[in-house]
């Protein structure tokens, strides 16, 4: 009967976990998502212009190529010119759809030179796992693609010895991918299994969410002395325009006068 039981509570379980992911647009429609930052899209868009510039280099050379044999052998006639056109639809079919954007391994993360760097390959690696992962997972993915960019604005500019980059390449290159990959380890029958408590589900959405604190916390932090800074800036403003009790009395012009004489 207490097989029967679990079992029961398994099959419902599951059944809860994919009405929440149909509700969320299915894995598939998940994994179409746009970029959860603008760090990843602006690497993606470099690698797409990376692979234009490689197709107009491509169809350069054929057309350049082709003139030259046809001045030397006086013309390249109509299948030299099927030809070319065949060789430039191939090019760009190949070369459009190679080379592929690597997805940046776990090592990769911690290798980043820059904060804007270590942002970029974190979100880039997150929506790679996101379509793995639970709905309530994934949409807090999806928040924490936001935290990243500003919590980057933050970090650009700051010595990589600082003690908060420092805490975050930790937080962001190894606690984070480190909380996924373990997710992604269990089996996937026992994922939605109530275990000490809290489904391996909920605690996934859990941790991110206490991630995502985190990063907010540390953001925070960063942008206080941002912070003090414009409120000095302000203050002196205020005290050199903006105050006319403090303001300085425009000098007076006297009059001339005529000499008596």
């Amino acid at each position: 009967m207490s097989n029967l039981t679990r079992d029961t509570e398994r099959a419902l379980a599951e059944a809860r976990r994919v009405r929440d992911d149909n509700r969320a647009g299915g894995r598939h429609r998940r994994a179409l998502q746009p970029s959860i930052g603008q760090e990843s899209r602006r690497l993606r868009r470099r690698h797409r212009s990376h692979k234009l510039r490689n197709i107009v280099l491509a169809l350069f050379a054929l057309w350049v190529a082709s003139g030259v044999i046809g001045t030397i052998i006086d013309g390249i006639g109509f299948m030299g010119v099927m030809a070319l056109i065949v060789a430039s639809v191939v090019a760009v079919a190949v070369l459009g759809k190679y080379p592929r954007m690597k997805t940046p391994k776990r090592v990769d993360l911690t290798r980043a030179t820059d904060a804007k760097e270590l942002v970029g390959r974190t979100e880039l690696w997150l929506e790679a796992q996101r379509p793995a992962l639970p709905a309530p997972a994934a949409d807090m993915v999806g928040k924490i693609g936001v935290q990243l960019d500003a919590l980057g604005l933050q970090l650009d500019g700051i010595d990589p010895n600082h003690p908060a980059a420092h805490e975050v390449r930790t937080l962001v290159g190894e606690t984070l991918p480190e909380m996924v990959d373990s997710y992604r380890r269990i089996p996937q029958h026992l994922r939605a299994e109530e275990r000490a408590g809290a489904t391996p589900d909920a605690q996934l959405a859990s941790g991110l969410g206490k991630i995502s604190d985190e990063i907010d916390r540390v953001t925070r932090q960063l942008a206080e002395g941002s912070l003090d800074d414009l409120a000095v800036k302000t203050r002196y403003l205020d005290y050199k325009y903006g105050d006319e009790d403090m303001a300085l009395p425009a000098p007076s012009i006297a009059a001339p006068t005529k000499d008596p004489a």
